[in-house]
């Protein structure tokens, strides 16, 4: 079984091409694909099919095999494997999500691509909470980017043990679904600090989504401008609040490509 390992921004997932075919128990295999120990290692599975609306479909699984509806590095790789791959010749494609479709434009050299911009849509606020973690009130943001976040405004993300924060509040009723959870800083007008812990997957390098849902929130909370650099643990992310939607524009690369046995 061919398969190629991609990552932005550190946030890496083993890619699929199901246009044709598509192995059983796809959550299984993202579990075993995603091990960092007796597989390739990964975030998580993705598997590049066709599009039912759009030019290509998304179908995305987390390490754990959770089904993922969005994922923001994930998307921007996919649009450069199809590229890179000779599966399309357009720089602007419409990709089918669980969470709907998104809009991507390509950036090429020579030949390849090399950076990506999604247009991921609104970022949907609800009601803060106030939640108690060890003796201490958080207030939490849920905020939906195609999946749900909560997002802590905080001095340092670093001042915090997110292996255990993370878990905490992922699975905390009072936000009301299992969530994503980023711990944010402003550390100007214009530029973001960001810790992320991924529902499924646990702390990862970055997360696309993780970082609209947290522009989202400071932009509500008028914390930010409408074009900000985020900078998580892999790398920067450029987010620009433009029509109503998040243009979210980062890097794409590919790590190796590889076979499994059946």
């Amino acid at each position: 079984m061919q398969f190629t390992k991609m990552e932005g921004l550190g946030n890496d997932y083993i890619y699929l091409n199901c246009m044709t075919w598509e192995p059983e128990d796809l959550p299984g295999l993202a579990v075993r694909l995603s091990d960092r120990h007796f597989g390739p290692g990964a975030d998580g599975l993705i598997c590049v099919k066709p599009g039912q609306y759009g030019d290509f479909t998304m179908e995305m699984y987390n390490a754990d095999g959770s089904r993922g509806a969005m994922c923001g590095n994930g998307i921007r790789c996919l649009g450069k494997y199809v590229y890179d791959r000779g599966l399309t010749r357009k720089r602007c494609l419409t990709i089918d999500t669980d969470a709907g479709p998104r809009e991507l434009e390509l950036a090429v050299q020579a030949g390849v691509v090399s950076s990506v911009t999604v247009d991921m849509g609104a970022a949907t606020l609800l009601p803060p909470v106030r939640i108690d973690w060890e003796g201490e009130e958080l207030v939490v943001y849920p905020v939906l980017v195609g999946n749900p976040h909560g997002v802590v405004f905080c001095a340092n993300p670093d001042d915090y043990p997110l292996e255990q924060l993370g878990p905490a509040l992922e699975w905390h009723p009072a936000l009301g679904r299992r969530s994503n959870v980023e711990l944010v800083s402003v550390t100007g007008e214009d530029r973001l600090k960001i810790r992320v812990w991924e529902r499924g997957s646990g702390v990862t390098m970055a997360c696309g989504t993780g970082a609209c849902a947290a522009f989202g929130a400071a932009r509500k909370a008028k914390l930010c401008s409408r074009l900000v650099t985020a900078r998580l643990p892999g790398g920067e992310l450029l987010l620009e609040e433009k029509n109503g939607s998040i243009y979210m524009t980062g890097p794409a690369r590919t790590v190796y490509e590889g076979e499994l046995p059946e």
